[in-house]
């Protein structure tokens, strides 16, 4: 069986697979990687949308890792919608010291990934399927782009299991009922958004669509969603090299 915690980090672009390093501390290698292999810059999510235009989370959330990231994420959205902030409300001072460095969840709070009541691999795997369910949510991926997406995942260095898995999960319907049941507690049901959130930018109807059933679906309140929305958006930066 795969390491869906692997997976997920690979998702997030937190590994530079055929490195023993992050992004950011193989930078240079990672650009001259990117040219020969895409995904050698970790831009698995990139592939499953079809696209290498869009948006990657970075900084500080890239550093912590994928299931550690997505918890972060949600956690520092629900302190914020806890205290009555205004969603994206500009922080005062210098854009230095506006930056504020993304920490994982505190062991003690159920956000914290070894909280998970299935187990933390359980609910990485949970996580992964939500985003592949994300980035299928416009339709487009047919037979021709899962046949590039597999191609893609061979040179990207997954593992056999995970790219079985993967292709399996972009053939077969998304089953939200059965991702929305696998969230477990409050704080699983945000990260679960999180993390779709995280997978794609809601620039179609259908995506922005589906974004706000599965909110419905998880029945997350809406000031909680908004928040959630603005926390990831501030974890991305923009992204423009093709991957096909």
């Amino acid at each position: 069986m795969f390491d869906p915690k692997k997976l997920l980090d690979d998702l997030l672009g937190s590994k530079v697979p055929g490195t023993q390093g992050t992004v950011k501390d193989k930078a240079g290698q990672a650009v001259q990687m990117a040219k020969d292999n895409p995904l050698a810059a970790g831009a698995l999510a990139a592939v499953l949308l079809g696209t290498g235009t869009g948006r990657a989370v970075t900084g500080s959330a890239l550093k912590l890792g994928g299931m550690a990231a997505v918890a972060g994420l949600a956690y520092k959205a629900y302190q914020n919608y806890q205290a009555g902030k205004e969603p994206g409300a500009a922080q005062p001072g210098t854009p230095a010291e506006q930056e504020q460095v993304l920490l994982p969840p505190p062991t003690d709070t159920p956000f914290h990934p070894s909280q998970a009541p299935q187990g933390e691999a359980e609910f990485a795997l949970v996580i992964v399927r939500a985003m592949i369910a994300a980035a299928r949510a416009d339709g487009h991926i047919d037979d021709a782009e899962r046949s590039k997406i597999a191609d893609k995942l061979k040179l990207a260095g997954v593992g056999a299991e995970a790219e079985q898995f993967m292709i399996a999960e972009l053939e077969r319907p998304v089953d939200l009922d059965s991702l929305v049941s696998a969230a477990q507690t409050d704080a699983q049901k945000a990260e679960l958004y999180t993390a779709s959130r995280i997978a794609i930018e809601p620039k179609t109807r259908a995506e922005r669509g589906y974004l706000d059933m599965l909110a419905g679906r998880l029945e997350l309140p809406d000031p909680l969603v908004d928040h959630i929305e603005a926390t990831v958006s501030e974890a991305k930066t923009e992204q423009t090299s093709s991957v096909w």
